[in-house]
């Protein structure tokens, strides 16, 4: 039996959710970042990923002859695959939706935020009055978001109820990547307490110092952009974000400079 292998990268949340939930379940498997890894530039990618990924987006899991893209779809492989290993699926159809929904909610509405205050402070697409006013919508809607997820989680210790689970999974990566752009959950509050619990977990502990080895190197992307060798994908929420909060020239002027792209088929 070969172990399961991963197309990562550590500062993705979609690959840290997948990376959590195999140490959570002990499944051995090994992983790598591509060569070119969201550079959507096929000169640069290796060609191993791209036949493993006709979205070249990240993760990807190999398990022999199968291989899944999209995080979501990978988590329930190996959940239906494993069932033995510590399930991290409520036991309850409600307490399985109520999982899904906030899923959900974290890798449309709020990854957006965040990947849109990636391309304000590291790829610098916005200076000055825009910088702020895009930075400002996104610190009232990540409250939202917050707000809705504290909600979510209520008085119990994990959003699984008294163990941790599907939604702890999905949850922390998003609200790690916002204590990085100063959007973090304030200090007292019970998603603040529950972030910095859930932070001690062997599973998640890896998880966090592989992402702060990681983003050490995110700073030479905006190089990288600047030489045409990376275009940055603008799909669906994170789209939907700049134009909701007022930066559409952002796009317009990507698209003439082409340093954007969209999701697969091109």
């Amino acid at each position: 039996m070969t172990d399961l292998f991963l197309w990562d990268h550590p500062v993705s949340p979609f690959a840290q959710k997948v990376r959590i939930a195999l140490r959570e379940k002990n499944i051995p498997f090994k992983f790598s970042t591509p060569k070119g890894g969201g550079s959507g530039n096929l000169a640069l990618l290796d060609p191993d990923f791209v036949k493993d990924s006709p979205r070249l987006e990240i993760p990807v899991l190999v398990d022999g002859d199968v291989k899944i893209f999209e995080s979501t779809i990978i988590l329930e492989y190996i959940e239906d695959k494993y069932p033995d290993n510590k399930p991290l699926r409520a036991a309850d159809a409600a307490g399985r939706a109520k999982a899904r929904m906030i899923e959900d909610v974290c890798d449309s509405q709020y990854e957006a935020i965040n990947w849109g205050m990636g391309e304000i402070s590291t790829f610098k697409r916005a200076e000055g009055e825009l910088a702020a006013a895009l930075k400002g919508k996104a610190r009232v809607q990540a409250r939202q978001i917050q707000s809705w997820l504290t909600e979510q989680l209520g008085d119990a210790e994990w959003f699984g109820g008294d163990h941790f689970g599907y939604a702890d999974v999905c949850v922390w990566p998003v609200v790690n990547r916002s204590t990085s752009y100063g959007l973090e959950p304030e200090l007292g509050t019970p998603l603040r307490d529950w972030y910095e619990r859930a932070k001690e977990r062997p599973s998640v502990k890896s998880v966090f110092e592989e992402f702060e080895a990681g983003v050490k190197g995110v700073a030479a992307a905006y190089e990288y952009l600047q030489k045409g060798l990376i275009k940055r994908e603008y799909r669906d929420h994170r789209l939907e974000w700049l134009i909701k909060s007022g930066g559409v020239d952002i796009v317009k002027e990507g698209l003439e400079k082409d340093n954007i792209r969209f999701q697969w088929p091109s």
